[in-house]
């Protein structure tokens, strides 16, 4: 790496990608790097039947290895992703990294359920890692490729997502669940040694100390406005998004569809033209159109549940619906990374960590209000939940414009 990297972010002096700061193999590796922390996170969704089976405990004792991971997860957020600005991320990350290896080697081992939820918890602190990533690679860029590198970075985060469901059943297929967690475990210590070698000197955002670094974060929130309005519409895209995929395996395995679990997975792959748009939404963001991009998501956030509400009888309907609303949820979700990151060069962990705390209360929520919804009205009622938060999403956005306009005048 050239000297230029080792400037601290908010110095003026920032590379684009291929340039002197962040190089393009750079960000290919952050976007690996997030796919394969984030990937953590959902290893387990497809083998719950099989840890049960194979710890001799009950079905409902494994499904609450989603829940602990999603805990160390949400705490994580809260408290260890605010150090990004705090530590040498050079040495943050890539311990993260291999407590992360040590949790899914205890994972691969464990012979009773305590165990196995304790390393679930460290498992799910661990996959915050990818987080950050995020606002490193931010801060690596300058201000006219930012939304091009953090768009880069985050179809890495989303392919990891989709392809973590499906590598883990076809590796419990080939040799058990335990292979699962001990090829996570060695694929996770050999990405700690690669970030330790090529992760940038970045010196630290801020001096303060934890407390202080901590209480920061409220008054961040208390002072951009911005930060605040991005953050309610990443809570609505991410309930949107949870509503759909909290009721689609109701409605596939139900009838008409009758779909087994291995065609249902094969639903997530429609996802990955989402990851399409975390790149576009960068590049247009950069070109100063993140407001327009901004309103054509929200709208479609709305606007695809009407594909969506015919794909209880038409799977055609379903898969473009399905296409439609992860184009919108994950447009949506960079235009908003690119814009937060612009307000504080020496906050941008915090930023983020206020950011996806509200992200992933609006995913836990359209989560909870989705099975009462199913169970009163079917997929109709679904249909009708998704497309109001959808609109909320869009009304809040131009109730905004105009708030704006107002002030300026």
């Amino acid at each position: 790496m050239t000297s230029a990297t080792r400037k601290p972010p908010g110095d003026g002096h920032r590379a684009s990608p291929g340039s002197g700061g962040i190089g393009r193999g750079t960000v290919y590796l952050f976007a690996v790097a997030t796919g394969l922390c984030v990937a953590n996170l959902y290893y387990c969704q497809p083998l719950l039947d099989a840890i049960a089976d194979g710890l001799r405990v009950s079905r409902s004792t494994t499904a609450l290895l989603v829940t602990f991971t999603q805990l160390g997860y949400a705490a994580a957020l809260v408290l260890v992703l605010p150090l990004g600005d705090l530590a040498d991320r050079r040495r943050l990350i890539p311990g993260m990294a291999a407590l992360t290896a040590a949790a899914l080697a205890v994972t691969a081992s464990a012979s009773s359920a305590p165990v196995l939820l304790a390393a679930a918890v460290v498992t799910g602190a661990g996959a915050t890692t990818a987080q950050v990533l995020v606002p490193l690679a931010a801060a690596l860029a300058d201000d006219d490729t930012r939304g091009k590198v953090v768009g880069t970075v985050m179809s890495g985060l989303l392919l990891g997502i989709l392809v973590a469901r499906t590598v883990a059943g076809y590796l419990a297929q080939l040799g058990g669940w335990r292979t699962v967690y001990a090829t996570a475990a060695a694929v996770m210590l050999v990405l700690a040694a690669v970030l330790w070698w090529r992760l940038p000197a970045v010196p630290r955002a801020t001096t303060l100390r934890y407390p202080a670094l901590l209480a920061s974060a409220v008054r961040i929130v208390r002072e951009e406005p911005v930060l605040r309005f991005r953050a309610l519409l990443g809570a609505l895209g991410f309930a949107v998004f949870s509503v759909l995929w909290t009721a689609l395996t109701f409605l596939l395995s139900g009838a008409p569809y009758h779909y087994s679990p291995g065609t249902i997975g094969l639903f997530g792959l429609l996802g990955a033209v989402g990851a399409l748009a975390a790149g576009a939404a960068g590049r247009v963001a950069d070109r100063g159109g993140a407001g327009r991009f901004t309103t054509l998501t929200t709208a479609l956030l709305a606007v695809s549940w009407l594909p969506l509400v015919l794909g209880a009888h038409h799977v055609v309907a379903l898969a473009a619906g399905i296409v439609l609303l992860d184009l919108a949820v994950q447009g949506l979700h960079v235009t908003n990374q690119s814009q937060i990151y612009r307000l504080r060069p020496d906050a941008r962990s915090r930023i983020t960590s206020v950011y996806m705390t509200a992200y992933f209360a609006g995913g836990a929520a359209g989560s909870a209000l989705t099975p009462p919804a199913y169970e009163r009205a079917g997929w109709t009622g679904v249909s009708v939940l998704g497309a109001s938060l959808g609109a909320a999403a869009f009304l809040a956005w131009v109730a905004h414009g105009r708030s704006l306009r107002r002030h300026q005048r």
